[in-house]
C-alpha cells in the first residue's frame, strides 16, 4: 500500500462490513483483514431472524439496537440488492411465538418498541403440530438469508474499494505514546491509522495476546448447531417460535432449524445428539419435514456476553483502538446500528443511540 488506511478493520464478518460501509459512506479508507474467508464465521452460520429471541426478556441496551436497525434494514436490504446484484434476502415473513407465559411482558415490549402484534388473529396453523399459549403473532418481523446478505456486503465494500485481504493473520501489534502504529500480519507488516476490532469470538483472545497491559471485552466462544431441510415453498405461514428452538422459511422453500446453545471453547464440530434433537423438534412441529430430505448440518461459534450485550465503544487508554464486537445470538439483527454508533464514536458524530451501555467497563 502507497497510503495509509484511515481506518483498519480485523474481522470480516457481518459486524466488520457494515462498519466498513458507514466509514465509507463517510469518506474514510478503510481495510479489512480476516483471518479466514470474509463473511464465513458466525455470520454466516446463524439462522437470520431480524429480531432476538424472546428480546423482552433481554437487557434494553439490546433492544435500542434492534429498533435502530429494523428501522435501517429495508433500504440497506434494497440498496445492497440494487447495487450489488445479490439479493440479501430481507423477508418480512413475520415470526409466530407459540408459547408465551410472560405475554403481558410481551405485549408492553412490543408497544414500547412499536413492533405490530397479533394475540388474537394468528397465521394458519394446518401444518404445525402446536399447543399454542398465549400466542404472539408478530406479522412484520423479517429475516434474512445470511449467506447471501454477506456476499451482497461484501460486494458492496468492493464497489466502494475497500481494500479486502482475507486468510490474513495478526501477529503482532506495535504500541507507541498510547497509540497503535502498526501491525504485523502473514501478509506483512502494515501501518495504522485508527483500528477497529470486529472479531466476534475472537475479540478477547486477540487482546490477550497484543493488548494483554488492558483490560479485555469479555467475549466467549458458545457454539450453535442447525439443520436445513430441502422443502417446497409456502410449507409454513412463517417464522415459528417454540420455546428454545425455531424454524425459518427461506423464499425457496428450504427450511432451517435452529439451534443449540453450547459453551465449549473454540470447538465447531456437530454432534449426532444434537442433530437428533434439532430433527425431533422440527418434526414435531411440522410432521411434513419427516418426509423431506436433511441437506446439511452445520456448527458456528457466537461471540457470547453475560447478558448478550456487545461492546462497542473507543478504547480508553488506546486513542486509535476501537471495538465492535460480542453480538452473541444478535448479530445481523443489531448490525446495522451497531455498525453506525462505531461510525459515530470514531468520526466524532452525534451517536444513534446513548453508548454508555457499550462501553468497556459497563455490564454486558
Amino acid at each position: 500500500m502507497t497510503t495509509i488506511p484511515d481506518i483498519t478493520i480485523i474481522g470480516g464478518g457481518i459486524i466488520g462490513l457494515l462498519t466498513a460501509r458507514e466509514l465509507t459512506m463517510a469518506g474514510a479508507r478503510v481495510s479489512i483483514l480476516e483471518k479466514n474467508a470474509i463473511g464465513r464465521e458466525s455470520s454466516w452460520a446463524g439462522g437470520g431472524i431480524l429480531l432476538p429471541i424472546y428480546p423482552w426478556r433481554q437487557p434494553s441496551a439490546i433492544s435500542e439496537l434492534v429498533r435502530h436497525s429494523l428501522d435501517i434494514y429495508p433500504t440497506l436490504a434494497t440498496e445492497l440488492r440494487e447495487s450489488t446484484g445479490i439479493d440479501p434476502e430481507w423477508s418480512p415473513c413475520g415470526l409466530f411465538i407459540s408459547r408465551n407465559p410472560d405475554i403481558e411482558q410481551a405485549i408492553d415490549w412490543c408497544e414500547r418498541y412499536s413492533i405490530d402484534y397479533r394475540t388474537e388473529q394468528t397465521p394458519s396453523l394446518d401444518n404445525l403440530n402446536c399447543d399454542p399459549l398465549n400466542p404472539l403473532w408478530l406479522p412484520y418481523i423479517a429475516h434474512a438469508r445470511n449467506p447471501r446478505l454477506l456476499k451482497s456486503a461484501r460486494r458492496d465494500a468492493e464497489n466502494r474499494n475497500v481494500e479486502l485481504i482475507e486468510h490474513c493473520d495478526v501477529q503482532n501489534v506495535t504500541v507507541k505514546n498510547g497509540r497503535i502504529v502498526s501491525l504485523t500480519t502473514d501478509r506483512g507488516k502494515r501501518p495504522v491509522g485508527h483500528l477497529t476490532v470486529c472479531a466476534g469470538a475472537w475479540t478477547k483472545t486477540l487482546f490477550e495476546r497484543y493488548f494483554s497491559e488492558f483490560a479485555a471485552p469479555e467475549i466467549q466462544p458458545v457454539k450453535g448447531q442447525m439443520l436445513l431441510y430441502d422443502a417446497p415453498p409456502d410449507l409454513l405461514p412463517g417464522m415459528i417460535l417454540e420455546n428454545d428452538h425455531y424454524l425459518i422459511p427461506r423464499l425457496d422453500g428450504k427450511i432451517l432449524v435452529g439451534s443449540s446453545v453450547e459453551h465449549c471453547g473454540f470447538d465447531k464440530s456437530t454432534s449426532e445428539a444434537t442433530y437428533r434433537r434439532l430433527k425431533s423438534f422440527a418434526e414435531h412441529l411440522c410432521p411434513a419435514l419427516k418426509t423431506m430430505p436433511i441437506i446439511t448440518h452445520w456448527a458456528g461459534l457466537r461471540p457470547g456476553t453475560e447478558h448478550g450485550v456487545p461492546f462497542i465503544f473507543r478504547h480508553p487508554n488506546l486513542d486509535n483502538l476501537s471495538v465492535n464486537a460480542g453480538h452473541f445470538r444478535n448479530g445481523l439483527v443489531m448490525a446495522p446500528a451497531s455498525a453506525r454508533l462505531m461510525a459515530d464514536l470514531i468520526l466524532g458524530e452525534t451517536p444513534i443511540t446513548d453508548p454508555e451501555p457499550y462501553r468497556l467497563f459497563a455490564p454486558h
